[in-house]
């Protein structure tokens, strides 16, 4: 068996640095010179950055490359136009986006569980100050979403402030989601270890920041300066990166800091007893990929129960049986996952721990010291379980801590006037059990700062303990600005991706810009936003997040820096 793909064996062998730093014959600072050809961006409208969307860099895994390691994409001859962005990745419509029209709009609401986004969806963006300055650091970014769902066109994943604040290339790349990213199926596998990994997503990561290193001075960055970060999901990918084998043997390196934000990479055996592990054992894959076929083969009238689909499935080849799962409408795979699979609790996604592109333990890579030893800086909302108030039973809370379906959430957020007087009250959102919201052990607050503890914090502790005995150059913040709106402050405050919008400078238009963010709280937010991606400059540059605009001494893990203001100043503390 071969222990990588040829073709990434071939891409990480040797990636040339590249191409011309302000991109080829064109005088017009908008043409760019990539390895595949000309891309024509445009100015953004604050005239203070220049942005490249839907660039191409692999080819669409569609029909026979549906499960397939992302392909190098056909080269183009003449300037291509590089103004919208790509379309989403295939998935099923949550609250988060992206509905019908790959951007935030009403159609959100409309889509809830049904099939948006398309198969034909490896692209990335690019924003750049609109300067000559060259040899900028790199900052790619890969969204959260709970790897079934997100898209870069979210106007919070707006590079513009970021790139000019922190005076940086920021990078967004779409990448495959859910079972159509990762699939661990025997009838797909080829002998070829990166393909059997199962891993598409991780591979479609890396093959993101080998398009990075190649074309970065393309673009006026330093293809030896590259910071990945990663939200939530996209941070769980983050530490899957940092301690894959295949990164950890790439030569030259593609990345040289990590920002890992709300997310860990713990299977259940690195934690105490009763934590929610971030990392799921490759079983738990291989159940999920069985039953996915076997349900859709029952759906089709091909079988009547468990058994007779094992009997069908047993006499077809494995050729037979992946044309059979290529030929499946995404719509067909959401629906089967919503109905059937997730009634059997396999309805998740996320790496798969297959031992060549995801380490098969990856604390236990950190403790062995195989794992690419960069600088590290982790962050964690201070209430990060308000944004799950389905888990609360399992730390004690009775039912579903939320009154509000989805839909009616997405309804009220969307036309929420937050410089208007309350217009609802928190009982009309959370469960008489939880109130009040403050009550010692039983009130919403408390649960679910229970639930933080069980879900992300044993997580954190566990790889940044790793992490800090085998180097000191690791960081960590916590984020604590809950100056929403009442009763918000209440509902949401210092809550799961409330911290990205500074991360950001982006305040709206988003799923939650309509209830956090007013003008009474605006000029705190602005300013702790600003002194977040000073941090995120200097940690770019220097692997060290120190700026004098924090304002401290940021001290190394297990030393805490907080984020927060008030609703007129930040308010930055170590702890």
């Amino acid at each position: 068996m071969k222990t990588t793909s040829r073709i990434f064996r071939a891409a990480l062998l040797c990636i040339p640095l590249v191409l011309a730093a302000c991109g080829g014959s064109s005088d017009d600072p908008l043409v760019r010179k990539t390895h595949l050809g000309e891309v024509q961006g445009a100015q953004d409208a604050s005239a203070s950055t220049w942005s490249w969307k839907g660039i191409p860099y692999a080819k669409p895994p569609v029909g026979a490359l549906r499960w397939q390691p992302p392909q190098e994409p056909d080269a183009w001859t003449s300037a291509r136009t590089s103004t919208a962005f790509g379309n989403a990745c295939a998935q099923y419509g949550r609250i988060y986006g992206p509905g019908a029209n790959n951007r935030h709009d009403e159609t959100i609401g409309t889509t809830l569980n049904q099939a948006v986004g398309n198969e034909d969806c490896l692209y990335l963006n690019v924003w750049r100050p609109a300067t000559a300055d060259e040899n900028l650091p790199v900052i790619v970014f890969l969204h959260g979403g709970s790897n079934v769902s997100g898209y870069t066109a979210d106007p919070m994943y707006d590079g513009a402030a970021l790139a000019k604040t922190a005076n940086a290339i920021v990078v967004t790349p779409n990448f495959r989601l859910g079972i159509l990213g990762f699939m661990n199926l025997p009838q797909l596998k080829t002998g070829d270890a990166a393909t059997d990994s199962g891993n598409f997503t991780m591979l479609d990561s890396i093959k993101a920041l080998q398009f990075v290193r190649t074309n970065a001075r393309a673009f006026g960055g330093n293809p030896e300066s590259v910071t990945v970060v990663g939200q939530s999901a996209g941070a769980i990918n983050v530490w899957a990166l940092q301690t894959s084998p295949m990164m950890t043997a790439a030569s030259p390196k593609l990345f040289h800091r990590v920002m890992p934000l709300s997310g860990g990479i713990s299977l259940a055996s690195n934690l105490p007893v009763g934590s929610i592990p971030t990392l799921s054992p490759a079983s738990t894959y291989l159940s999920q990929g069985n039953a996915l076929l076997q349900n859709l083969v029952i759906g089709d009238g091909l079988a009547t129960d468990a058994a007779t689909a094992q009997a069908y499935i047993a006499g077809r080849t494995s050729a037979q049986i992946a044309e059979y799962m290529r030929s499946k409408t995404s719509s067909q795979l959401f629906t089967t996952l919503l109905t059937k699979l997730a009634l059997l609790g396999l309805a998740g996604s996320g790496p798969i721990p297959d031992g060549t592109v995801v380490a098969a333990d990856p604390i236990g890579a950190i403790n062995a010291g195989n794992y690419m030893k960069v600088p590290v800086l982790a962050g964690n909302t201070r209430d990060e379980g308000k944004l799950f108030p389905s888990f609360l039973p399992l730390v004690g809370g009775t039912g579903n801590a939320r009154l509000v379906t989805d839909a009616q959430l997405f309804a009220h957020h969307f036309s929420y006037n937050p410089n208007a007087a309350a217009q609802t009250t928190v009982e009309q959102w959370i469960a008489p059990s939880y109130l009040p919201v403050n009550a010692p052990t039983t009130g919403f607050t408390a649960r679910a700062e229970a639930l933080n503890r069980i879900f992300f914090l044993n997580s954190r502790d566990n790889v940044l303990n790793a992490l800090k005995a085998k180097q000191d150059n690791v960081w960590y913040y916590r984020f604590d600005w809950d100056e929403q709106p009442a009763p918000w402050n209440d509902i949401y405050g210092a809550v799961h991706v409330v911290d990205l919008p500074f991360l950001f400078g982006n305040f709206g238009p988003s799923l939650f810009g309509n209830v956090w963010f007013s003008t009474a709280n605006r000029p705190g937010r602005v300013e702790l936003s600003a002194s977040m991606m000073q941090a995120v400059s200097s940690f770019a540059r220097n692997g060290d997040p120190n700026a004098a605009a924090l304002g401290v001494n940021w001290t190394t893990w297990p030393r805490t820096l907080v984020f927060d203001a008030t609703p007129t100043a930040k308010s930055i503390r170590v702890e």
